[in-house]
């Protein structure tokens, strides 16, 4: 067992591991100590911190450093991500690699300091203008967290994409034990600006736009096929099959452990990749269920719309879609049940 540490601090821990070599932030709750652990780790590691004049200034700082082949790292909360969306759709059109980690919190505008799930749509969509994806990964613990960040900045790199990690305040603010991984040294990337010319990289002013067009749905092609992730149990012979992630996907997963004890044929898939979405889990799915259902920290649902679209191109489109919501904070599972139940009972209208 490692040590316990509250799910913010073990990402930056993570990110300086992964080989990181310069991070550029603004604070918001509930994401802040991301910020102040950097704030003195990065130098005790040989590595950069910047205290951003705002969001945007931050982002525009990763891409600066991005452009002469640093390893990268921003992180934020809700708007503060929104605020962000210009920079990450520049760094998408130049092809430059970044890992941002968002620590989502509850609600439109300004929002609250609790927990949610509310901007799953945005990243999941790309965010700013343009047609891009960012890769997006979401942990349940503490660990996984851990593990996603240090992944992340070789899929950035891998892809020379953005990675964004989207969490929730309860993860970020919560402990749990975890175990770091090796330290990870990085040289800087070989194909930046070096000062001399010697690579080439040519704006989209001037670029041929069509042939670009080709590499990059080559590229999301690629990432769609190979970097789907998710935990999936009991969805073989299950009746009804939920759809979760984040700490919405651990109250899933213990629901259907109990329900599986007591003989009930209950399902759950736990999306770990939420873009690309792991369209490949319904391949698995008992082709006679009854019904998907998505557990989600939100309003009315936004997992649902891409549990819906794969469930019909997956040969599921006469199963009926619902959704369970818990606004705000951490779904309680007596909830979760009483919902569930209704709907077996057909009280609830179907979403989808």
């Amino acid at each position: 067992m490692g040590d316990m540490v509250k799910g913010n601090i073990a990402m930056a821990e993570a990110a300086i591991r992964a080989g990181m070599h310069m991070y550029a932030g603004y604070p918001i709750t509930p994401s802040t100590e991301i910020m102040e652990y950097m704030s003195w780790r990065a130098q005790e590691a040989g590595r950069q911190f910047i205290q951003a004049e705002s969001e945007l200034g931050a982002m525009y700082m990763v891409y600066g450093a991005a452009s002469v082949g640093a390893r990268v790292l921003t992180a934020s909360s809700g708007l503060g991500i929104s605020l962000k969306q210009e920079g990450v759709s520049y760094m998408q059109a130049a092809d430059y690699p970044c890992v941002m980690i968002s620590v989502c919190r509850y609600g439109d505008g300004l929002g609250s300091l609790q927990s949610g799930q509310t901007d799953y749509l945005r990243e999941t969509r790309g965010g700013g203008n343009g047609d891009y994806r960012n890769i997006v990964l979401s942990p349940s613990s503490v660990q996984e967290a851990v593990d996603l960040v240090y992944l992340a900045f070789d899929l950035s790199e891998k892809y020379r994409n953005v990675v964004v990690i989207l969490t929730e305040g309860a993860l970020g603010q919560m402990m749990e034990d975890c175990d770091y991984p090796d330290y990870k040294e990085v040289p800087y990337y070989d194909w930046a600006f070096d000062g001399k010319h010697t690579h080439k990289q040519e704006s989209q002013m001037t670029m041929d736009l069509y042939q670009r067009a080709q590499r990059r749905n080559k590229l999301r092609a690629d990432i769609t096929e190979n970097e789907q992730r998710w935990e999936a149990v009991g969805t073989e012979d299950a009746e009804y099959v939920f759809f979760a992630y984040g700490i919405p996907g651990r109250v899933a997963l213990g629901i259907v452990d109990e329900a599986r004890k007591k003989g009930e044929k209950l399902g759950v898939v736990r999306a770990i990749s939420l873009w690309p979405f792991p369209q490949k889990a319904f391949d698995a799915i008992n082709k006679d269920v009854k019904a998907f259902i998505t557990i989600e920290t939100a309003d009315e649902g936004q997992m649902i719309e891409d549990v819906a679209l794969f469930a019909k191109k997956k040969g599921f489109g006469e199963v009926p879609c619902y959704t369970i919501t818990s606004p705000p904070g951490v779904p309680k599972t007596v909830d979760v049940l009483k919902k569930f139940e209704a709907i077996k009972a057909g009280e609830v209208k179907e979403v989808f």
